[in-house]
């Protein structure tokens, strides 16, 4: 990962056009290729951010020029660097990724149990499905044989969303498992969650996890 302080300018151009005036702003540039934009508030949201695929072209001044974030759809990030204050280069090495509390746990271990909540004729493949990036949770197939990775959530939020997309950006270079779909499972989806969800063709699944563990209550009873 490289940290870079600097007072800089941001332009975004894509669908949309954005502008952050020059500012002492944190630049993030992860070993997955994305870049965000940080400021000093706002908790973990960045002010502007491109997500991998993309690729970075710095031009070179005395103060560090321009940078040109350019991702496969031909949308721009371009920061405008007035003076670079911290720049720096960490290895992190490969996230052991998140711990699941106890109720995302067991919403994992209730679905892959009873894949019929996807939809009929849904087959599991593997819990924890390894990737270079981290273990997706669920991966199945379809009625139609197509694959499919499942994202679960107490609370999906954008975040969810955005963590699936590089999950399936990934998974879809493997030949052997594309086409793969995606579906986005919580007990809460957040409205802006779902609007980027349904953009990006990722299904939404609201779970009740009383009522899965109810099923499971049933399942062990004898009368």
């Amino acid at each position: 990962m490289r940290l870079v302080i600097a007072r800089c300018s941001v332009d975004y151009a894509g669908r949309l056009t954005a502008h952050l005036p020059s500012a002492p702003r944190l630049i993030l540039v992860k070993a997955d290729g994305s870049v965000s934009i940080h400021a000093d508030d706002r908790a973990y949201k960045p002010l502007n951010w491109m997500s991998p695929p993309c690729t970075l072209k710095e031009g070179a001044d005395d103060n560090g020029g321009v940078w040109t974030v350019v991702n496969k759809a031909g949308e721009k990030l371009i920061i405008t660097m007035e003076e670079i204050l911290h720049d720096s280069s960490h290895e992190l090495g490969v996230d052991p990724g998140l711990i699941k509390d106890g109720v995302e746990a067991h919403l994992q271990e209730l679905l892959a149990d009873r894949m019929e909540i996807l939809g009929e004729g849904f087959t599991l493949i593997r819990r924890e499905y390894p990737t270079a990036i981290g273990p997706v949770d669920i991966l199945c197939r379809d009625a139609d044989g197509g694959t499919v990775a499942v994202e679960l959530k107490r609370r999906g939020d954008i975040d969810g969303v955005e963590q699936l997309t590089r999950y399936l950006e990934l998974l879809n270079r493997d030949p052997h498992l594309a086409p793969v779909k995606g579906v986005f499972a919580a007990q809460e989806i957040k409205p802006q969650a779902r609007v980027l969800a349904t953009d990006r063709g990722i299904g939404c699944l609201v779970l009740d996890y009383n009522a899965m563990r109810g099923i499971e209550d049933d399942k062990l009873r004898l009368f």
